[in-house]
């Protein structure tokens, strides 16, 4: 009599939860507010064991399978096509120029869609089997010769050659989310949320943290492939991540960023997970993503630099506009969702600085503010910028007063 009493308050104290808004830790099990994870993902369910019967074939190592990446017509994500060379490069300058089809990124109409790319920057490839393939990342070029509307590469690469003697340094923060294939963020129940943020920032727990598997893989990966890779944390939103590129000299740290990215995307795609660089993919009240980029010159990492470092912050807040447009790849439209004052973020009608207040446009990091010298962090780029654009804005606002 009592066992069934006590069934009857379980079932009952069931029934009414089952009333309730499902708010629920990340979870993968099965029941009516969660499907199984991956479920409808086709790359999640191929046999990833059986391409290593084609890559343990030996072929002649004079062959190296180049893989050309561009930014397409988006400004935010990369195409990518191999050729095979019979030599192995050692710089981009050693890399053909190649052509793709402009009219299928996005780039041209049909008529006039020869497209050129100039290879920019060489890795080694963590996904081929050759030891001497390689991943060229490429700048893009109208028939005319001129930079496509995407190519922002050119543009920083004229800042950077008039301010190469003051040594500017980049470093950026990577925020992602990464999203099961119907869109919601990985492990999220269906129809409901997990629980507020709080525990999942730089958590352990399978009950906090999702697919720690593809961000240490990447890490592996990006090292491997000569990007300057500095670390990688679970970040406050569920199912968010961050890595950091750099701090490196001039062109290295964008062309990094853009490489790295590629590499997470081809990670997750052998997951059957996809990953999306959106600065507000979930509404409410939860963190978006941003793409923070720390600042530094010579004279900002010299003794008492910090004199350089407010200069530059004076003259940043004098070209708010100018950056909030070139901060994301919609002139300003995406950030509105994200930069709205609260939750980590600055408000976007209004430039703020402070001392390691992240609730500023521009933050001095106390460490910085200590020792009066070092780097500045700009928390205003969306997590989907083109490093390019705002490498370009910081370097004509802080070092030519353009």
């Amino acid at each position: 009599m009592a066992l069934r009493v006590v069934g009857l308050l379980i079932r009952q104290e069931l029934s009414g939860l089952a009333n309730k808004p499902s708010v629920r830790m990340i979870s993968t099990s099965r029941g009516p507010n969660c499907a199984k994870i991956l479920e409808h993902s086709p790359n999640a369910h191929l046999n990833k064991t059986l391409l290593d019967r084609y890559t343990r074939l030996k072929y002649d190592p004079k062959y190296v399978q180049a893989t050309y990446v561009w930014i397409d017509g988006t400004g935010e994500n990369v195409r990518l096509k191999d050729r095979v060379l019979d030599y192995v490069p050692k710089k981009p300058e050693d890399v053909p120029s190649w052509q793709y089809d402009g009219s299928s990124t996005y780039q041209a109409l049909g008529g006039n869609s020869d497209m050129k790319l100039v290879p920019r920057a060489l890795y080694k490839d963590p996904f081929k089997a050759g030891e001497n393939d390689v991943i060229v990342l490429c700048d893009t070029y109208q028939p005319d010769g001129k930079p496509t509307a995407s190519n922002h590469r050119a543009a920083m690469q004229d800042a950077y050659n008039r301010t190469k003697d003051l040594e500017p340094w980049f470093g950026i923060e990577q925020e992602y989310t990464f999203l099961d294939i119907d869109g919601r963020p990985l492990g999220w129940p269906v129809g409901g949320f997990p629980g507020p943020q709080g525990p999942y920032y730089c958590a352990t727990g399978a009950q906090n943290v999702v697919a720690r598997d593809i961000a240490e893989a990447h890490a592996v990966a990006c090292l491997y492939a000569g990007v300057q890779f500095a670390g990688t944390n679970a970040e406050v939103m569920p199912a968010q991540w961050e890595y950091q590129v750099g701090p490196a000299l001039g062109m290295k740290c964008a062309d990094d960023l853009w490489m790295s990215r590629y590499i997470l995307w081809r990670i997750a795609e052998d997951y059957g997970v996809v990953v999306t660089f959106d600065p507000k993919p979930m509404e409410g009240n939860w963190n978006g993503a941003g793409g923070h980029c720390n600042f530094s010159t010579k004279p900002m990492r010299a003794e008492n630099g910090i004199k350089a470092i407010e200069q530059a912050i004076e003259k940043l807040s004098k070209k708010h506009d100018k950056h909030i447009k070139a901060y994301d790849p919609r002139g300003g439209k995406d950030n509105e969702r994200r930069l709205v004052g609260r939750l980590e973020t600055s408000s976007i009608d209004k430039f703020s600085w402070g001392v390691a207040d992240r609730g500023t446009s521009v933050r001095i990091p106390r460490g910085v503010a200590d020792a009066k010298k070092g780097y500045l962090e700009d928390r205003r780029p969306s997590s989907n910028c083109d490093p390019y654009a705002v490498c370009n804005a910081i370097l004509t606002t802080c070092l030519l007063d353009e």
